[in-house]
């Protein structure tokens, strides 16, 4: 069985306080990679599936 080589990639993330409680995050470099979540911890788990989604080949 091979194992497939892995590629790390790196991006900037621009996490946003919201007024109403939460964050919003975005992928400057991903032109419509958003998300969010009620803690810091929660948006960044739902900012890499984000990017894992935006990134699968279609």
């Amino acid at each position: 069985m091979k194992i497939k080589d892995k590629k790390i990639l790196t991006f900037n993330v621009v996490f946003e306080k919201e007024k109403a409680g939460g964050y919003c995050v975005s992928v400057p470099s991903l032109p419509g990679c958003y998300s969010q979540g009620d803690t810091f911890e929660e948006t960044t788990k739902n900012i890499q599936e984000a990017i894992e989604l935006y990134l699968e080949p279609v």
